[in-house]
C-alpha cells in the first residue's frame, strides 16, 4: 500500500516559477514508486509570477491540489513583506493543520525556495509527529553577498539576510531529511547544525522531463518568434547578473578576437540573452549588454530582460542554431536550467566555474563544448573555435550518452526522492 506525502510548494502551475519545477516534473511518477502525493500551494491569484496555463497539462488529473490564501502584496510590501511565503504563512498553518488532522500522511515535503514557510515543519512535527524533508534548490541563509557591492545584492538584502539567519535553524533542527541540487548545500547545513549530521540526505538535481518538449511543440503557434532566421542565432534563456560575468566575458573576449580576424563571417552571428531579470515586466535592468559594450560587441548582442514562459523558452531553444549556458562565479551553482538545454540536442557551449557540479553532468552526457573559465588558459581559443565552426556550418547536433539521459530523467530523479522518503519514514 502506498504511503502519503503532503507537498508544500507555494508556487505551483500556472505560476511560472523555477522552484515549482521539481514538483511538477515529479508528480507523474511518485505513485509508481510507492507514494501518493497531495500539494498545498498558494492560490495563483496571490502570485505575481507570470502565468503559463500550459504547465497544467503536465500535472496528473488525479493529484489533489489544495490552495491557500495570502495577504495582499499591495499592503504587505509597504512593511517590507513582499515574499509569498511570509504572506501565506498563517494560511498555510491553518490549512495544513486541518489536512494533517483529518488524513493519514506519512511525510511532509517542502520543495520551494520560499524558505520561510519551512519553519512550519517544526510545528507540524511537534503537533502531529510527522517527519518532514526540506529540498534545498538554493541556499537559504548564505554569506555569499556579504562582501558584494550594494548594487549586486538582492532587493531588501539587509532584512532578508537577518530573517534567514534567524529562521533557518528553527526549520533545520527537527528536519528528518535533506534533498539538495548541490552536495555543497547539504554539507554547509550539516556543518552549521550538528544536530542534523546523521539524517538521511540526497543530492538530486532537477531532471529532464520529456513530455515538456511535446507540449511545447504542439503549442508553438502561440509564441512570438524572438529570433531572426536571416542570422545564425546563439541563445541563452535565463537570469543574468554580475555573478555570471566571468563566464559571459569569456564568450565576449572570444567574439571580440574572432570578429577582428574574420569580420565577414561573424557579421552573420547574433547572440541572445532572454529573460535576464526577475523584475516585473518592463522594469528589468540589463546586466549583460553593459558587459558586451566593454568588449565592443554590443552590436551583436541582444538582451531581453523580461521573462518568457517556460514553453516559449523551450520553443526558442529549439529554434536556435546553438545554445549558450554561463555559470555563476559561485562554485556551488548547479544551473538546474541545464536539462531543457540538453533535451533539445542542439550544439551547446557551456562556460562554468571549475568547481561547479554542472560540469560533471555535462561530461556524463558527453557534451563536447563545456569549459572552465577559471582554470583553462586556452578557453578563449576553444570558444573561438566553437563560434567559427557554428558559423561555417561544421557543427552537428550532439548525440548524448543514453545512460546519462536515463540517469538524469525526471522519472529517475523522482525515484531517488522516493527512496529518501522511505529512509526518513522507516
Amino acid at each position: 500500500m502506498n504511503k502519503k506525502v503532503l507537498i508544500i510548494s507555494p508556487y505551483f502551475p500556472p505560476s511560472n516559477a523555477a522552484d515549482m519545477q521539481r514538483i511538477r516534473m515529479s508528480l507523474p511518477y511518485f505513485k509508481n514508486f510507492g507514494w501518493n502525493a497531495e500539494v498545498v500551494a498558494v492560490d495563483p491569484q496571490y502570485s505575481d509570477m507570470a502565468k503559463d496555463d500550459l504547465l497544467l497539462q503536465s500535472v496528473p488529473n488525479d493529484i489533489k491540489i489544495h490552495y491557500v490564501k495570502a495577504l495582499n502584496k499591495k499592503w504587505t510590501s509597504k512593511l517590507g513583506l513582499g515574499s509569498i511565503s511570509l504572506r501565506s504563512l498563517w494560511y498555510y498553518k491553518k490549512k495544513a493543520d486541518r489536512l494533517l488532522r483529518a488524513g493519514k500522511f506519512d511525510l511532509i515535503y517542502f520543495s520551494t525556495t520560499q524558505f520561510p514557510v519551512c519553519i512550519l515543519g517544526n510545528h507540524w512535527k511537534k503537533k502531529f509527529n510527522i517527519p518532514y524533508v526540506i529540498d534545498m534548490q538554493d541556499p537559504w541563509h548564505s554569506e555569499y553577498y556579504r562582501d558584494k557591492p550594494k548594487d549586486q545584492r538582492p532587493p531588501k538584502y539587509w532584512f532578508s539576510y537577518r530573517l534567514n539567519k534567524y529562521l533557518e535553524p528553527k526549520a533545520m533542527k527537527h528536519a528528518g531529511g535533506l534533498i539538495a541540487v548541490s552536495e555543497h548545500y547539504i554539507k554547509d547545513l550539516k556543518n552549521r547544525y550538528p544536530v542534523i549530521k546523521n539524517i538521511p540526505e540526497a543530492t538530486i538535481p532537477f531532471g529532464a522531463f520529456e513530455p515538456d518538449l511535446k507540449i511545447a511543440e504542439s503549442n508553438k503557434h502561440l509564441f512570438e518568434n524572438l529570433l531572426n532566421p536571416d542570422y545564425t542565432n546563439l541563445v541563452y534563456v535565463g537570469r543574468g547578473g554580475a555573478d555570471m560575468h566571468q563566464g559571459v566575458a569569456v564568450l565576449f573576449r572570444a567574439l571580440e578576437h574572432a570578429r577582428q580576424a574574420n569580420k565577414d563571417l561573424f557579421r552573420k552571428l547574433k547572440i541572445h540573452f532572454i529573460g535576464t531579470s526577475y523584475a516585473p515586466k518592463g522594469q528589468g535592468k540589463p546586466t549583460i549588454l553593459p558587459l558586451a559594450k566593454l568588449y565592443d560587441v554590443d552590436d551583436m548582442v541582444f538582451e531581453i530582460t523580461d521573462r518568457i514562459s517556460y514553453y516559449h523558452t523551450l520553443n526558442t531553444l529549439k529554434q536556435a542554431d546553438a545554445l549558450f549556458v554561463p555559470g555563476s562565479d559561485d562554485p556551488k551553482y548547479t544551473a538546474s536550467k541545464l536539462y531543457p538545454y540538453l533535451a533539445t540536442q542542439k550544439p551547446l557551449l557551456a562556460i562554468f566555474n571549475s568547481g561547479s557540479p554542472a560540469l560533471n553532468v555535462l561530461r556524463e552526457y558527453g557534451a563536447r563544448f563545456a569549459y572552465e573559465y577559471d582554470s583553462d588558459e586556452s578557453v578563449v581559443e576553444k570558444v573561438t573555435g566553437f563560434l567559427t565552426s557554428l558559423l561555417n556550418g561544421s557543427l552537428v547536433n550532439p548525440i548524448y550518452h543514453p545512460e546519462a539521459i536515463k540517469k538524469y530523467s525526471a522519472e529517475n530523479m523522482s525515484k531517488r526522492q522516493c527512496y529518501l522518503f522511505e529512509q526518513v519514514t522507516l
